[in-house]
């Protein structure tokens, strides 16, 4: 069984560590990454044709202007989806917060219980290693009991940057840009709800509770894009009823 993971890169030259993805890519000959270079401004795709060259299981697309993570990641989706006979694609953060053994758990729980999406959740616990900065914690938990409210499903944590999904609803749920830059991943909740049920969405997308991740600093995420989550969030909810 195939799986094929896509890697959304901005601006991550000197972050990037390519040797991590060698080294998982070396032992798990299933898992092939895609690195999608979101028109970044340093050198962000010559590290990549680097990282990619004499690979085969490490491949990379170069997209000439940033359109965003979300459109990053939707079209590396799809061309996933597109070129590879995977049975499961995701995407993962470039960054690594989440570490890529976890990919390996991830895949063990979607078979489990043959979920559709089997997405991260960052949740601190004894005996676990998330490290998270207590503001974003928190303003994580109101965000994301928002999102659940207005999404009539319980989700804990709509933002983690690593998740799953069965490669047969790629198409579909990724078929068409999304209405907003940075909430790509409720939005990608309410799609599969409205798309599927949402008798559907209770029992087919599974939230992992991760082993560890760890807060990397350098994110493109900024403050202006936390007050502007409620009115996205608005936006996707009345966009999806």
């Amino acid at each position: 069984m195939q799986t094929t993971i896509v890697i959304p890169c901005y601006n991550e030259a000197k972050r990037l560590n390519g040797e991590a993805f060698k080294d998982y890519a070396d032992k798990n000959p299933d898992v092939s990454f895609l690195f999608v270079n979101d028109g970044s401004k340093d050198n962000t795709i010559d590290v990549l044709k680097d990282l990619c060259e004499g690979e085969s299981r490490l491949q990379y697309m170069d997209l000439e202007r940033n359109g965003g993570k979300a459109e990053a990641v939707r079209l590396g989706m799809l061309h996933a989806a597109e070129n590879t006979d995977s049975e499961y694609i995701g995407f993962w953060d470039a960054d690594l917060a989440t570490p890529l053994f976890e990919i390996g758990n991830f895949l063990r729980e979607m078979q489990r219980g043959d979920y559709s999406i089997v997405t991260g959740l960052r949740l601190k616990r004894l005996g676990n290693g998330v490290c998270r900065k207590a503001l974003r914690h928190y303003l994580g938990r109101c965000f994301a009991t928002a999102a659940a409210v207005g999404l009539q499903l319980p989700v804990y944590d709509t933002q983690c940057g690593a998740k799953l999904y069965k490669a047969s609803i790629v198409p579909t749920l990724f078929a068409t840009p999304f209405i907003t830059r940075w909430l790509f991943d409720v939005e990608l909740l309410a799609r599969y709800k409205k798309i599927y049920s949402i008798e559907k969405a209770l029992t087919d997308i599974y939230e992992y509770p991760l082993l560890e991740w760890k807060e990397v600093t350098g994110s493109q995420i900024k403050m202006r894009d936390f007050i502007k989550g409620p009115y996205e969030l608005l936006k996707i909810i009345n966009h999806y009823r």
